[in-house]
């Protein structure tokens, strides 16, 4: 039990630098970020450090070519679906936030849609989905898809047998529909163990900064395990068309994950470097007449920091 308790304090104070190196991430400057990428160090002790430093490296050179990613896209008017299936905790929202964190949210967009609403349930069941489908130069990632439906809608019981079966005679012929209208639909799965993600949940349920990743479905999935498991190889074997074929990614270790997805991902599609215009930042336009009248102090914000 002890070894048990030390395995969830390890866990939570890895969650919680995962989490610091995320702002890290985002906050890090030119200076810094030379420096990681100057030379390899040379001595051979593989400690969390050098591991973390290694991450953040190939990461941020992953980045960049997805940013020569999106520029291909928008010039060529390539259109891509991503969809990011796999259990509670897997790490699907980890890797979607590397993938979309440097892009342009105009190109580069997330759908993650809720539960149904009364109206929704009577539709088509796919066409909640297909106003969120990309246009030319777009990309789009599914945070859970129609693939709902194969996964937590089955095992919960919130669809029928006949509904279950006509998904899987219906979604094939979607996805070769989308192929057919010019949309490259790439669709991942993220496979976590049952001890990885039993440690993950304890770490949500001892860190007040993620409870509310874990709902009450969540727990429920935990105790279904096994059915899930079932869901699952049911859903890959009859979905995994030459059109749009299923990619499992091991994702035990989270950032290992990240960079195995991303540059799966980039290879994916035959993007090449584009040509970008020189850039001139032009002389601001002065008026002598011209005086900047100040704020008035009871709209400013209280200077506390």
């Amino acid at each position: 039990m002890n070894s048990n308790n030390e395995e969830l304090v390890r866990r939570i104070h890895r969650d919680l630098a995962d989490h610091y190196d995320e702002e890290l991430e985002l906050e890090m400057e030119d200076s810094a970020l030379e420096a990681l990428f100057g030379e390899e160090p040379t001595a051979d002790v593989d400690d969390e450090k050098t591991r973390r430093r290694r991450y953040f490296r190939e990461l941020f050179r992953l980045q960049g070519e997805l940013v020569k990613l999106q520029s291909w896209v928008v010039q060529t008017g390539h259109k891509v679906v991503i969809i990011f299936e796999g259990r509670d905790a897997a790490g699907k929202g980890g890797v979607i936030k590397r993938i979309t964190q440097r892009l342009n949210p105009r190109v580069c967009r997330v759908a993650a849609l809720p539960a149904p609403n009364d109206r929704e349930r009577t539709q088509w069941y796919f066409q909640r989905y297909v106003s969120h489908l990309p246009a030319a130069g777009e990309i789009v990632l599914f945070d859970r898809s129609w693939y709902n439906r194969a996964g937590v809608e089955r095992v919960m019981g919130f669809c029928s047998d006949g509904q279950y079966e006509e998904f899987f005679r219906t979604v094939p012929e979607f996805e070769k529909m989308l192929v057919r209208s010019g949309i490259q639909v790439i669709k991942y799965w993220f496979s976590i163990s049952d001890e990885e993600q039993h440690l993950r949940f304890l770490g949500r349920i001892h860190d007040p900064l993620k409870q509310w990743k874990l709902s009450p479905m969540d727990l429920e999935s935990r105790r279904r395990w096994e059915e899930y498991t079932k869901a699952k190889e049911i859903m890959l074997e009859r979905t995994h068309i030459t059109e749009a074929p299923w990619w499992v990614v091991q994702a035990d270790d989270k950032k290992k994950a990240r960079l195995n997805c991303i540059h799966h991902l980039l290879n994916q599609m035959p993007y090449e470097e584009s040509e970008t215009p020189t850039i001139v930042l032009p002389e601001r336009i002065r008026h002598d007449d011209y005086v900047r009248q100040p704020v008035p102090n009871d709209i400013l914000v209280p200077e506390v920091y």
